[in-house]
């Protein structure tokens, strides 16, 4: 009986949210807090909810002191001594969407469904 009920109230939700002067902080933990499903009365912590995020002037991101121009972001290849340093300009520059996505996948829970959940934002131009 439960399932039916949770096959029931499954059904795909747009969400739009304007980033227009937001700091990317208060962005993702509201893009967060909404692809969780914590919005519906139904929630529950292992349902995925298929919630999609539309971001509006995302171009319009507020980004405190001078992070844009010195905050450093590290990837390891994988190889020995292949590490990788980025600033936040650079990928920005190459990959809005990635930034955005690293930084909601740190508000979200550490389990299956985080994967299938980022990929659920999108950027609207």
């Amino acid at each position: 009986m439960l399932q039916k009920t949770i096959k029931e109230e499954q059904q795909v939700e747009e969400i739009e949210i304007d980033a227009n002067n937001k700091s990317l902080g208060r962005l993702s933990t509201l893009i967060a807090y909404y692809l969780q499903g914590k919005h519906k009365p139904n929630y529950a912590p292992y349902i995925d909810f298929p919630v999609y995020v539309k971001i509006k002037n995302w171009k319009n991101i507020k980004f405190t002191g001078n992070k844009f121009e010195k905050k450093l972001i590290y990837k390891h290849t994988g190889y020995i001594g292949h590490l990788r340093k980025y600033t936040l300009k650079e990928l920005w520059q190459r990959n809005p969407l990635k930034i955005i996505q690293k930084a909601v996948a740190g508000m979200l829970p550490k389990n299956k469904l985080r994967k299938n959940r980022l990929k659920r934002i999108i950027l609207v131009e």
